[in-house]
């Protein structure tokens, strides 16, 4: 694990991190079975949302280890939305899985020719978003400290 956190230093994850869930928002709106973009329904904007939540908590990340700061109240309670929003990736992840294992079902059918190649990008990247995530968690754990629940209220008006 030393090693993964060594080259992926926190810099280079939280790079990462933002280039993948730009490129991901973009590709949330692209259907891969009429090879368009969707910009009017509903559920395209859903991963976006929570991809706000992941950059508000990627740059608490940064300030944190810029201004050498300890963990407050306000950034554990984002990290724990952050799990729950770990939890609805993997579920766009098996999303993505299913609909990618569908095209044999629908063979018959039109099909454009990126279905499989952009489906697999978008899978790759989902699964590189998942394995980013809880590297930033890592680097949280070792950069900022852990969450001292004896001493969490001296540095609870932190961010005022």
């Amino acid at each position: 694990m030393k090693a993964i956190l060594k080259f992926f230093s926190w810099r280079i994850c939280l790079v990462l991190s933002i280039s993948v869930l730009a490129i991901l928002i973009v590709l949330n709106f692209y259907g891969l079975y009429t090879n368009k973009f969707y910009f009017f329904k509903f559920d395209n904007y859903i991963f976006p949302l929570f991809a706000v939540v992941h950059f508000i908590f990627l740059y608490v990340l940064w300030f944190k280890i810029k201004e050498r700061e300890y963990t407050d109240p306000q950034m554990r309670n984002l990290e724990y939305s952050m799990y729950g929003i770990f939890l609805i990736y993997i579920f766009k992840i098996m999303d993505t899985a299913y609909i990618l294992q569908s095209y044999y079902e629908y063979q018959d059918h039109i099909i454009p020719e990126t279905f499989i190649p952009v489906g697999i990008v978008i899978f790759l990247l989902q699964f590189f978003l998942l394995f980013l995530t809880i590297l930033t968690f890592k680097h949280r754990m070792t950069m900022v400290g852990p969450y001292n629940f004896d001493s969490i209220n001296e540095n609870i008006d932190s961010w005022q």
